[in-house]
């Protein structure tokens, strides 16, 4: 029950927004911004499940490790590397076609500049802030489509359509193997506040859950 607390949200938001919103496709490579966190742990995974080439940042060598080992052709730590460069390098500086962030503003522009002809920025949270500069005249030459969205508001007939998504696309995988849940740590529901200061340090590599034991 642990490990399947840790899949739902994970992976609604990952399909929705890469597969979906995305339109990542057969051939395409795809940038993930917190590649070692839950989102980004899922993001890769079923990325590199379905044949893509993958790309990922993180805070430090070890996460990056930890991402190159879930399937991640090239992992870059953000604090010491320019993710534009190293895609840009990756890629004979064609760029990626889709980039799944979490940022938001102080990567806006930046992120523009990794995109291949064509490509899409998705955005599903504001962690650098919520404004940005974006260069206009690069969105029109090469095309780009820049977006985002929230899950929770969202129908639940949304909800059920994604759900149908992952009982077709996602749970297959889960079931052979070739993805698996990644569960950080269990803090037991008293302990809520002590899971936020985790998360919030960064620390965790995959999910984090609150455990409600029966009474």
């Amino acid at each position: 029950m642990v490990e399947a607390a840790s899949l739902p949200e994970a992976y609604f938001t990952v399909w929705s927004n890469v597969f979906e919103f995305g339109r990542l496709q057969n051939g395409e490579r795809l940038l993930v911004h917190g590649g070692s966190s839950g989102i980004g742990v899922a993001a890769i995974q079923l990325a590199a499940a379905h044949g893509h080439t993958v790309f990922a940042t993180a805070g430090s060598d070890d996460k990056c490790s930890f991402c190159e080992q879930l399937g991640a052709t090239l992992a870059i730590n953000y604090r010491s590397k320019d993710f534009v460069t190293e895609v840009a390098a990756a890629t004979d500086k064609r760029g990626v076609n889709v980039i799944l962030d979490m940022v938001g503003g102080s990567y806006l522009q930046r992120n523009l500049q990794a995109l291949a002809t064509e490509g899409r920025l998705v955005m599903i949270a504001t962690q650098g802030g919520v404004q940005g500069e974006v260069d206009v005249l690069r969105i029109m030459q090469q095309r780009l489509v820049v977006t985002g969205s929230t899950l929770r508001a969202r129908s639940i007939e949304f909800k059920q359509a994604m759900r149908a998504q992952l009982v077709r696309h996602v749970w297959p995988l889960l079931e052979s193997g070739r993805i698996r849940p990644i569960v950080d740590k269990v803090f037991a529901f008293e302990e809520a506040a002590a899971a936020h200061a985790y998360m919030e340090s960064g620390a965790h590599k995959g999910k984090i859950i609150l455990r409600l034991d029966p009474i």
